[in-house]
């Protein structure tokens, strides 16, 4: 009996949704989909690739995953025994196999990222070998397939993971404006910074039945709103009803699908005529990077001033404070928020209402303003002081309505010419049942995608909580500013704690370990300068803190005025392109 007993199990499997007892080779020849109630089981990234490409056609990219480990992340592991474990436990080297292959003839790039591999999470690597896969399909001019399943950016790489989203959704722009398609294949679940970016951001998005989506999870969504989630939320079919997928495809009917899309693109292609694509030559590589091997390495980053600013003043001041204190000044109800920056920092500012499509969300303001004499567009989020105008306002938290809102202003700044400053103010962006029907991953990816297209000068600032995916949507800019006691992270220290630690109580602990302060950001190159702030903080001198805000992005604008729109957008695709698996092998920072 007892030698048996386990090879019973590997011949049986229980079904998750109708609980039946199915023969696994029979499970196996359906798809691994339940031939009782459909459910469609999890798979893993080389059963995903072996079910969906034509036989034999299958070719590895030939980079391989580096392992970083960018900000020395430890709570009860460290970070790199995670990884280690997750590479024994999966066979692969990250959360992603990426390569080329045939899908019904059609040549494709293909990235299928693996839920087993710590969540599938979106970090350094994982964005590397993304964007290395778009840029192939770039170079050899065929379009872009990614399959998702993610719980989301990876907070042991602190900020950089956020920046992935931001990387690869440019990566995305670029074959979008060669006219290649793009298409995500969303399996389950996939949430979080990847639901917010490439998973949404492609021109055709396809669910496989029994998907899940969304930008915050049900859990986190539950404990913030204390409702109960409507019947199927957040399932492909209550996608497809929301507007938010092209189509919901059973599994057996994926490649099929895939292969009719290919079709129509390719005999497009072929119409149109479009001359080759010229393959860009990366950038050499910096001298810190120069002991990488060639596979690891990136395009190399431009010059900042990251290294001055962290040696600034202001920098010096921000470092000699605890990082949960920095958190707590960051939150506290008295800083200044973006109107009123807008009143003294600003000039005649003209507030512009609605994203046109029938909301206006309170917590996001934008419009034209002068400053130092020149017309600019200014959008940012707005909190409040008292406890009326953060409830009014959701605490800062924008909606897709929000996110809309701001896009609109940021196309209509370039359209006339103008320079667009955004102020970075928010937890994270509005988690609540209502966003996620109104498409709130799709939004932020959208606004993502856009900042790097937009051919005009964009300047933002983090002037007290740079949270997540809601701050990342106004902040792909030319140059990043961080005010002394502002922070920026891919999440919150409690939901870090919560996670990675035994309760929400080690937060100061989890803040430490993030990285989250403007030097930490501006030693990685996520911020260009940290703006000082008036002893002891902006709350206790509004009209100092504005001063100094106004004379910094008023200084950061001037360079960038004269560049011709091109290669501002080529530059700031370089600046974010750096915070690939190179600029995270760097050694990190440790106190």
């Amino acid at each position: 009996m007892t030698t048996t007993a386990p090879r019973d199990e590997q011949l049986w499997s229980r079904c998750a949704g109708c609980a039946s007892l199915l023969y696994r080779k029979r499970l196996r020849r359906n798809l691994d989909v339940c031939p009782e109630c459909g459910t469609h089981s999890r798979l893993d990234a080389p059963a995903r690739v072996a079910q969906l490409v034509d036989p034999d056609s299958f070719s590895a990219l030939p980079d391989r995953a580096v392992e970083v480990d960018p900000i020395g992340f430890v709570d009860a592991l460290p970070y790199p025994h995670r990884l280690t474990a997750a590479r024994a436990g999966t066979g692969l080297d990250e959360a992603v196999v990426c390569g080329s292959a045939a899908v019904g003839g059609h040549r494709v790039a293909l990235a299928v990222m693996d839920f087993r591999f710590l969540g599938g999470s979106l970090g350094c690597a994982v964005g590397e070998l993304i964007t290395r896969t778009a840029e192939r399909a770039l170079a050899e001019e065929v379009p872009l397939v990614l399959v998702t399943a993610s719980g989301g950016a990876r907070m042991q790489e602190g900020a950089l993971s956020l920046m992935q989203m931001a990387t690869v959704s440019q990566a995305v722009a670029e074959l979008r404006e060669a006219g290649l398609l793009t298409v995500s294949v969303i399996t389950d679940p996939t949430y979080g910074g990847v639901a917010a970016s490439f998973a949404t951001n492609t021109d055709v998005v396809l669910a496989e039945s029994g998907a899940r989506m969304g930008f915050a999870g049900p859990r986190v969504i539950r404990q913030v709103t204390g409702t109960a989630l409507p019947e199927g939320f957040q399932t492909a079919e209550f996608l497809l009803r929301h507007g938010q997928v092209d189509m919901v495809v059973p599994r057996h009917a994926l490649r099929g699908r895939l292969t009719a899309l290919l079709a129509a693109a390719r005999y497009g292609r072929r119409a149109r005529r479009r001359p080759p694509v010229p393959r860009q030559q990366p950038a050499p590589r910096r001298a810190a990077d120069a002991s990488l091997p060639a596979s690891a390495a990136g395009p190399a980053s431009l010059p900042t001033p990251a290294d001055a600013s962290a040696s600034s003043p202001a920098a010096a001041d921000a470092a000699g404070r605890d990082a949960w204190e920095t958190v707590r000044a960051a939150r506290h109800p008295g800083r200044p928020t973006t109107m009123d920056y807008l009143e003294s920092a600003f000039d005649g500012f003209v507030e512009l209402h609605g994203d046109r499509l029938g909301a206006d969300c309170p917590a996001i303001v934008g419009g034209l303003a002068r400053l130092d004499g020149r017309p600019v567009m200014v959008i940012g989020h707005q909190k409040g002081h008292t406890t009326a105008e953060l409830v009014a306002r959701n605490f800062g938290m924008a909606s897709p309505a929000g996110h809309r809102k701001a896009l609109r202003l940021m196309r209509l700044a370039a359209r006339l010419g103008l320079p667009v400053v955004t102020l970075v103010d928010t937890p994270g962006a509005d988690p609540g049942v209502g966003a996620e029907e109104q498409g709130q991953a799709a939004a932020i990816a959208e606004n993502i995608l856009a900042l790097s297209m937009l051919p005009t000068p964009v300047v933002a600032v983090v002037t007290g909580e740079g949270g997540s995916g809601g701050a990342l949507a106004l902040a792909v800019a030319d140059r990043v500013l961080m005010l002394e006691h502002a922070v920026y992270s891919v999440i919150s220290p409690e939901g870090c704690a919560a996670i990675l630690w035994p309760d929400s109580s080690a937060a100061p602990q989890a803040a430490r370990a993030l990285r989250l302060t403007a030097p930490d950001l501006c030693r990685l190159g996520v911020a260009d300068e940290v703006v000082p702030e008036p002893a002891p903080a902006a709350q206790h001198d509004p009209a100092t803190a504005a001063e100094l805000l106004a004379r910094a992005v008023t200084a950061n604008l001037a360079p960038l005025l004269d560049v011709p729109p091109a290669t501002l957008v080529r530059r700031r695709r370089q600046r974010f392109r750096r915070f690939g698996a190179a600029r995270a092998a760097v050694p990190a920072v440790r106190r």
